[in-house]
């Protein structure tokens, strides 16, 4: 009887484990996918892969994008046969308990060098979708304080501006 018992949560737990493998696989695949279609320029492939209300944050400040935005801001870049380019060099994908979201936290190689995406994804029918991704810029720590220097006037003039607008 224990040995059944014991069995039982062996396969039970095997069950799972395998269930998340193959969603957190579905997942790479939708984000390799992505980037992919990106780098070869096809510009419904890639905002098939998000949610009709997803965000792209990018670099800049004042980078955040609602879909339709990040559409027609994208769409000439598209169109030239130019997007970007991004490949993911390592990642890390979580997913909720619920099983209908997961977030995750990649390095990219671009060309821009090293960058940092993350993002959260949820299933829309069945299908994984990038509802929200953020891309920052790798700073090594050492290189901080030269960046800062780089950026200061316009992050202060900018930071201005974001304060008088808050109140």
């Amino acid at each position: 009887m224990k040995r059944n018992i014991l069995m039982l949560g062996l396969l039970m737990v095997s069950m799972t484990l395998f269930a998340q493998n193959t969603e957190k696989n579905k997942i790479n695949d939708v984000l390799d996918s992505w980037h992919l279609a990106a780098a070869n320029a096809d510009f419904e492939a890639y905002f098939d892969k998000m949610t009709k209300d997803g965000v792209f944050l990018g670099t800049d400040a004042m980078e955040n994008w609602q879909n339709e935005e990040f559409r027609s801001f994208s769409k000439p870049y598209f169109d030239k046969g130019k997007a970007w380019s991004f490949t993911a060099v390592q990642r890390n994908i979580y997913l909720g308990e619920s099983g209908n979201f997961a977030w995750f936290d990649e390095l990219l190689d671009t060309q821009m060098k090293i960058c940092r995406g993350s993002g959260v994804l949820k299933k829309v029918n069945g299908q994984w979708k990038i509802a929200h991704y953020v891309l920052s810029i790798a700073v090594p720590n050492e290189n901080v304080d030269e960046l800062i220097q780089i950026k200061e006037e316009k992050d202060n003039a900018l930071l201005l501006e974001l304060k008088k607008n808050k109140q």
